[in-house]
This record gives structure tokens, sequence and C-alpha cells, in this order.
């Protein structure tokens, strides 16, 4: 796990090395032990490292295979590295590391671009071919792990991060205007390729992209499940898909602790990470390290879930640690997360990763995590209200249920020139739909959040708030052979018990009923979704700052009315309208972006 960085240059120049280094510079919270660079021709790369596999400096990046043909850099896991290790011996291959990153190479030597058919894991890559020029990036296949792109005159420059990009220099960070309107329907989710600033793309998940040395290039998506119901299990019953849920998910956490190091678990107390504790305890783990964090309530709403990760961590027998963060840690950490964000993510519990994450890697360098359920096995409670919706209707039925408000509230929120002439959030979520593969509404819609809502949310607010304090998280229900599963699995097992049905069947097999049948739970920050004290302060100033008002991505009135009453106004998500207001221009001004 790591940061990567660099520049390719398609007009003949050499690459601005400076500006290599200061993005590399801008990654090393996500590498702290070890800093490097390459350069050669058209082509710079940087890295920052974090230690996982093979602690020793054989496993330093940037890496060049000996026979001088191709270098890369590499940010991620490749969980059956080893297996592939072993089979790219017999195909004549040569090893000098112990490194998955090194494997990661060696299987492009021999495959090509199909080499991440062959990848179990999450990972990132730039490679260089150095005899032809070509460049390949690519990004696994539920986007886990990130690929930002700054394209100028002549150049492109890359990043594990947009603040790494912003280091380099030179990226126009005016505004998208159809990213913003995104961000502002759809819960501050913004779809590959875009961001919400102009000059800042990112790689699609599950993409490969081919670019030669004149700046032409194409992609190839390699990956896609498609939630259609198949032929093979059609005699299948409940248990049936209970068991096989399970067993995929007892490989996917087996996967998941490949390392030279030790690997813990954040364990909220829900059904998701309660379900890796005891399949790893399952598999022999003892004295297991779980980290849960907690917040003191505000409005009359408890902040923390104690009860429940205390019980697993009990019945477990985990090594369990504890923390209590009092209101006022929370202004006083919310700057600090928000400054660890590539883009801006209104949820509130990314200060809670982010004070969580800060923990944990005084502990251990790697943890997993049980984000991806919800998106993956139906567990939101919007999700039954798209079960018997035709097709013809089913985009607009995902945008009533899911998204904070239409689009004609948008032309009274945001300034003329920022707002999009039509419904661009809804246009997106029409063509997604009507992509062929998805058998019915709710295959359709667990199809668009599992590559749209999941990368750009749940899966990016982890890894950008691990990643800011070196851990490395690794999220088994997105192992894609669980995913393509699920997928494939009648919608009426994962709605079954009020969502998640297939799931929870499975977890009844291992934990106790209390953790299975308990409410949905969350990490809770009532301090930031109530606006309390310190916080409130926070939202005034950036509202009020010389920049917010010379930028006026927002219509003044509106402002006013969210400031006047600051708990009261809410999306139709249920999100704090003055957050997502108040979060997009506190991000902006962090960054220096004016």
């Amino acid at each position: 796990m790591c940061g990567l960085s660099g520049e390719i240059r398609f007009d003949g120049g050499r690459p601005d090395l400076a500006a290599v280094e200061r993005m590399t510079d801008r990654l090393a919270a996500r590498g702290p032990d070890g800093r490097g660079l390459w350069s050669q021709g058209a082509v710079a790369l940087g890295h920052r490292r974090l230690k996982i596999i093979d602690l020793s400096e054989c496993g330093a990046q940037p890496m060049a295979d000996p026979s001088g043909r191709i270098a890369g850099v590499f940010n991620g896991c490749v969980y059956n590295y080893q297996e592939l290790r072993e089979e790219l011996r017999g195909l004549g291959h040569r090893f000098f590391s112990g490194s998955d990153t090194e494997v990661v190479l060696k299987a492009y030597q021999q495959w090509g671009t199909a080499c991440v058919d062959h990848f179990y894991g999450m990972f990132a890559f730039v490679i260089v071919e150095q005899a032809t020029g070509r460049i390949v990036l690519a990004r696994d296949r539920l986007g886990i792990k990130p690929l930002y792109l700054a394209h100028a005159p002549g150049r492109l420059r890359f990043a594990s991060s947009l603040p790494s990009l912003l280091a380099g220099g030179g990226v126009d960070t005016s505004l998208d205007p159809a990213a913003l309107h995104q961000y502002m329907s759809w819960h501050a989710t913004v779809a590959a390729p875009r961001t919400v600033l102009a000059g800042v793309r990112k790689l699609p998940a599950a993409t490969v992209r081919v670019m030669e040395p004149d700046g032409r290039h194409r992609d190839i998506r390699y990956w896609q499940p498609s939630y259609t119901r198949r032929p093979e299990h059609g005699r299948l019953g409940a248990d049936d898909w209970r068991d096989m849920v399970l067993g995929a998910l007892r490989t996917a956490v087996r996967r998941r602790m490949v390392a030279d190091v030790p690997v813990g678990v954040l364990l909220s107390g829900g059904l998701d990470s309660s379900l890796i504790v005891a399949l790893l305890a399952d598999e022999g783990q003892r004295d297991l390290a779980t980290f849960s964090v907690g917040f003191e309530s505000e409005g009359g709403e408890e902040g923390d879930e104690f009860r429940y990760s205390d019980l697993v961590a009990r019945r477990f027998g985990t090594d369990h640690h504890q923390l209590m963060v009092p209101s006022d840690r929370v202004s006083t950490a919310l700057d600090s997360a928000i400054e660890a964000m590539s883009e801006p993510m209104i949820s509130h519990d990314v200060v809670a990763f982010h004070l969580l994450s800060e923990q944990v890697a005084k502990e251990v360098k790697v943890v997993q995590s049980g984000q991806g359920a919800d998106e993956v096995f139906a567990g939101y409670h919007w999700y039954p209200d798209l079960a018997d919706v035709p097709r013809e209707r089913e985009p607009e039925t995902y945008a009533d249920t899911y998204f904070d408000r239409p689009h004609a509230d948008l032309t009274r929120i945001l300034r003329p020139e920022v707002t999009p002439d039509h419904d661009v959030s809804g246009r997106f979520v029409r063509e997604h739909m009507a992509r062929p593969g998805a058998e019915t509404a709710l295959d359709a819609a667990l199809r668009l959040d599992t590559e749209v809502m999941l990368v750009d949310d749940p899966v990016k607010r982890v890894d950008n708030m691990t990643m800011d304090w070196g851990l490395e998280a690794r999220v088994p229900f997105l192992d894609h052979e669980l995913v393509e599963l699920a997928a494939a699995c009648p919608p009426e097992l994962k709605l079954a018990d009020g969502g998640k049905g297939v799931l929870k069947a499975a977890g009844r097999r291992v934990l106790p009923a209390e953790v299975v049948d308990r409410p949905k739970g969350y990490f809770p920050v009532p301090a930031v979704k109530h606006m309390a004290g310190p916080v409130l302060g926070r939202v005034r100033e950036a509202l009020s700052a010389p920049e917010a008002r010379s930028r006026g991505v927002f219509q003044d009135a509106y402002v006013a009315r969210l400031l006047s009453a600051p708990d009261e106004h809410r999306t139709k998500r249920g999100a704090n309208a003055l957050w997502q207001v108040a979060l997009l221009e506190i991000w902006l001004q962090t960054h220096g972006i004016r």
C-alpha cells in the first residue's frame, strides 16, 4: 500500500522533475516508510511506500525490471501474489524480491493488459514500456485504490490523490458544473471520470488505459458483473445461497490476511464487521486486534455503539481497543479530516474514520473493514421501494428515492453560471439503467450503486481517512468473486429480513443473534450532524470568507436561510443541507482553491 505519482510528456519535452517531487512529497502520509523517483525519456515516476509485503529494500519503488524493458509504480495489494509468482516462475520468469509489485510487473510482461484478470486484490498501477514509450494505467475492479489524472497541453500527470496533483501545480481548479450538479444531487457522489474540479479526472474502476507516446489512448473495461440469474443456480434454495455466501466471504477474509505485518479489524459492532471477526476466529486467529470509536451524544442522539462491539470482542476473545471522542475534539479534527479528502465528502462519519485511523495506526499497519456490504447485498432502506418498479420507471424511482433534491431545486440553490441547463444527474442514471444486463429494477439499482456510489462515497472515504495515517484498509465485502456471487443472487433473498437477508442468514451461523438482529447502525457523529457548537462556528467562518464570496457558487438567499436554522434544513436523503453546502467551500479553501 502506497502512493504513486508521475508525469508523461507527449510533446517531446522532458517531465518536470521538481513537480513530480512535490507531488510525491504530498503523498508522504500514504507511504511513510520510503520514497523513490525514477525518470527516463518522457516519463517520470514518484512513489511513497508503506511497507506491508516484503519489508526489505528489494520491494522499493519505482521498480524497474532488470531486463530494462519495463518500469512501474504500484499502490495496493495483490492477495494472490504468491500463487502468481509460482505460476510465473514456471513460465520462466525470475524474481529478485518477495513483493507483489514485482509480480505485477512480471505478470504484465507475460500477459500484457490481460494481467489484471489474474489479480485478486485492490490496486492502481502505472507501467512504462521503455522501448515503445507506451504507458499503461490500471485500476482495480471495485475502484478501491484511486488514480487521479490532470491533463495539460503536451502532458499528463497522475497521482493517488487529488491534493498531490495540486501540489504539482498547473491544474485548472475551476468548478465543473456537471460534477457540482452530481455533488448536490447524489449525496456528494461524483461519478468517474469527473471530479468537482474541471482540470482533474479519475480513471474509472475496472479500467486499463493504454497511452501511446503521442497522447492517444484507449480504455479497456475488463470486469462487470451481469446482475442476472445464472442457469447453474436455478435449483438452489435459500440455504444453498446462505452457505455459498458464507463460503465466499470466508475466502475473501482469508485472502486479506496476506501480509508481513499484523492485520487488525475495524469493529463497529454491526453485522458486517462482526462477520469478519467471527470468520477470522474460525480461521484460528487469536488475540486479533479490534478497534471501535464512539462520540459524545448531541441533540438527544447517541454517539456510540460500544455495547455491540464489546459483545463481539468478548465472544471471540479479541484484543479490543475502544476510543471515545469528546465533542470538542470533533471540531478540532474537522479540518485535518477535510484536508485528507481527495474530493469533498459530506458523510459525517468521515471525521470518525479519520480519528479512529489515527489511533489504530499506532497499533497496526493493516485492518480489515466492513464497507460495501450494504451496496452489494441490498442493505439500505430504499432498496425495497425499487423491488417491484417497472423497468421504464426505474430511473425516475431511483432518483426520487436516492437523490438529495431534484434538478428544479438546484436552479434556486446554485448561481446560474454553475448550473447546467438540464438534469445532468438524472440523465446519468437513465443512461446507466438503460445498459443491458440487469434483470430487474433492483438489479439495475444495485449495479449503479456498486459501480458508482460505492466507489465514490464509502470506499473513497475509508481509503482517504485511513491512508492519511499510513494505515491500509482491506475490504473483504468487495472481493470481486463475492460481488459476482451477490450480483447473481435472487433479489428477494437480498431484500429478505429487512435487507441483507442472505447475509444475515450467513451471520446466524457464526454470530450471536443480538448482533445479527440489532437495528442497523453506523458511525454517528452527532456534533456534525446537528451542527453543534464549534462545528457551526467553522461553517459560518467558511461561508463568510472572501474566497466564498468571490467564488459565488450558492445563491445568497439560500445560504442565509440555511444559516438561520442550521439543524432544520434536511435534504430528501436526510443530510444536513448546511453541511453539504459548507463542506464544499471548506474543502476548496483547505486545498488553496480560490
